[in-house]
């Protein structure tokens, strides 16, 4: 979607786009002022990964979600705490003899596994960070988006709101790459639709 430098210029709000909590960006919807937007979720995993951020360790290793996802079926994490060494050492041998034959090294899932690795019962996330974008406003309504810093560590696509305008609907786009800096960022923000618009569809159907 293209805008004229005018139509810029008429109203550029700052957006915020932070965790799940909004903690990082210290923006809620009791906080946000018109036009800000607040964030919840895009830190969320699949229940049969047990907390891990798969699509995130995949990607970044240069493999599928799907197939990190099988490589990491024969590993035995510990119950309580560290594992041992020997366990350590098993563990990892088992992921490079599927990862190995696809390029994965040794060194680079040190370095992924490292950057993801995270204490969840201490309330901890992995590492992340906040996406910065501003809002687009002409004649009262949002218009659409610039995104100046598409964050990283997004493992699933975030809900997006935006304050003094909440029946307007927000699709986030997040892309993957190897790069620890970018992967899991915010691609593009997509105005769906308002409540209002789909009202006046719901209301032409039914003439």
């Amino acid at each position: 979607m293209r805008f004229s430098r005018l139509t810029l210029i008429i109203s550029l709000l700052p957006i915020i786009i932070g965790c799940s909590n909004g903690e990082d960006s210290g923006v809620s919807m009791t906080t946000a002022t018109a036009g800000q937007i607040v964030i919840s979720g895009g830190h969320e995993t699949d229940p049969v990964d047990h907390g891990r951020p798969v699509a995130l360790i995949g990607n970044a290793l240069g493999v599928t979600p799907e197939v990190f996802r099988d490589a990491f079926s024969g590993v035995s994490p510990a119950e309580n705490g560290s594992p041992s060494p020997s366990r350590a050492q098993a563990n990892k041998q088992i992921l490079m003899d599927k990862l190995g034959p696809l390029g994965v090294t040794n060194e680079r899932l040190d370095e992924v596994s490292n950057f993801y690795r995270y204490r969840p019962q201490s309330g901890e996330l992995w590492k992340h960070k906040p996406a910065v974008a501003t809002a687009t406003i002409k004649d009262g309504k949002i218009t659409g988006f610039k995104i100046s810093d598409g964050g990283y560590g997004y493992s699933t696509p975030p809900t997006v709101q935006i304050a003094g305008h909440l029946t307007v609907k927000v699709k986030a786009e997040l892309e993957y790459t190897s790069d620890l800096q970018t992967n899991g960022r915010v691609k593009t923000l997509t105005i769906i639709k308002s409540f209002s618009d789909d009202v006046v569809n719901r209301i032409s159907s039914a003439m």
